[in-house]
């Protein structure tokens, strides 16, 4: 007779917990990117919490959006003083003064860079989203596209992706990253970029390679530093790296520089998988 009472006193415990069990599940797939929201079928005990959860996560989604907006609109309103500023840097006038005009100009585009490194730095949302995802065959398709487009030469543009792989990172934060290294890539490249992406129990692993003159590799560290460019013949966004960099450390992920199989560069992206609960 006790054993009987203590198999249903289990089966009865079992029963009274699972709704935690389920919500706990939920709550990691949240985590992976799996879902956007908790489901609203729980016990009446339960409902205050899963309520408040969801009302957070679309607070801090929504105010995330608002930022953003926010920055992209400080962006483009400091553009018009800093065009006109160049304007007058580039005055006869000053032609006279080479020694001023030269120091005028390369403090202007010391504050346009400064400027738009900090404001992709604020705009990025890191892990503060658990329920965003990146879904790889949606978005790879339309940004190399893109990237095609802008660039308009022969490059030979791949991606290589496990058929609905998503990536549990916020969407925006990825195509930055994304977009950074294939317009570099593209920028160096003769004719091949390549883009793959893996996943495993330990991570995301991201490879971009180009058939580029590729970097020495005593410069490689250099070139992950801060405000350190060694293309000032491609006119654009420099290597990008800085953006990227500072992506992949609010992720808690590395990057690595090397020599690439089709002869370039190769850069190699590392990514934690967020543990699950």
């Amino acid at each position: 007779a006790l054993f009987v009472l203590l198999l249903l006193q289990r089966w009865l415990v079992h029963r009274a917990l699972r709704p935690l069990e389920q919500t706990r599940k939920q709550i990691a797939q949240l985590q992976q990117g799996q879902r956007a929201e908790l489901d609203n079928e729980v016990p009446e005990e339960l409902l205050p919490l899963v309520g408040q959860i969801n009302h957070l996560l679309a607070h801090t989604e929504e105010t995330l959006k608002r930022s953003r907006n926010a920055l992209g609109n400080l962006g483009h309103a400091m553009k018009t003083p800093l065009a006109v500023l160049f304007s007058l840097a580039s005055r006869e006038e000053l032609v006279q003064l080479p020694e001023i005009r030269k120091n005028l100009e390369d403090q202007l585009e010391q504050i346009e860079q400064r400027m738009g490194r900090e404001l992709g730095r604020a705009r990025l949302a890191g892990d503060v989203l658990p329920g965003a995802y990146f879904d790889c065959d949606r978005e790879l398709p339309s940004l190399v596209s893109t990237l095609a487009m802008i660039h308009r030469r022969d490059i030979n543009l791949q991606w290589h992706a496990k058929p609905g792989l998503r990536l549990a990172r916020d969407r925006e934060d990825v195509l930055e990253l994304l977009g950074n290294l294939l317009d570099n890539a593209c920028k160096w490249a003769n004719s091949q970029v390549e883009l793959r992406i893996e996943t495993t129990a330990q991570g995301y692993y991201i490879w971009v390679d180009d058939d580029g003159p590729g970097i020495a590799e005593e410069k490689r560290s250099e070139v992950l530093s801060r405000g350190i460019r060694l293309d000032e013949q491609v006119s654009g966004h420099g290597l990008g790296l800085g953006i990227v960099r500072d992506i992949v450390e609010a992720w808690g992920g590395s990057i690595e520089l090397e020599q690439s199989d089709l002869g370039g560069l190769r850069v190699q992206i590392t990514l934690p998988i967020r543990p699950h609960i």
